[in-house]
């Protein structure tokens, strides 16, 4: 079981970025598929969540209007497109499989199969 986050890098702000989670190891539908991150010297929050079927995502008020998450199942990949970057969304953006239930009242600890994340700066 695994999810690797990728595509991560530096860019100014208002730029744009689109990391992407793969999957292996498991029926990919079968899970919702949160994205989280962390900056230096914080704790791991969560960015949003979308659906086993994609029907439906939820996001952090931080970044709402301006990342989106999207997945093909066929492909078992997940997407974070991530418009109108912002310094303070430098982090390392992290991927794990769960349940929606469980991501729309905060229970992260209840995702599991994390990656070693992907760095995203965000500077001028």
């Amino acid at each position: 079981v695994q999810l690797q986050a990728s595509g991560g890098g530096s860019v100014q702000p208002g730029g744009s970025l689109r990391p992407s989670c793969a999957a292996s190891g498991f029926t990919f539908d079968d899970y919702a598929i949160g994205w989280f991150r962390q900056a230096p010297g914080k704790e791991r929050e969560g960015v949003g969540c979308i659906s086993m079927s994609g029907d439906s995502t939820t996001y952090e008020d931080s970044v709402k209007g301006r990342f989106t998450i999207s997945r093909d199942n066929a492909r078992n990949t997940a997407y974070l497109q991530m418009n109108s970057l912002k310094p303070d969304d430098t982090a390392v953006y992290y991927c794990a499989r769960g349940y929606f239930s469980d991501y729309s009242v905060g229970v992260y600890n209840a995702f599991d199969a994390w990656g070693q994340g992907t760095q995203v700066t965000v500077s001028s």
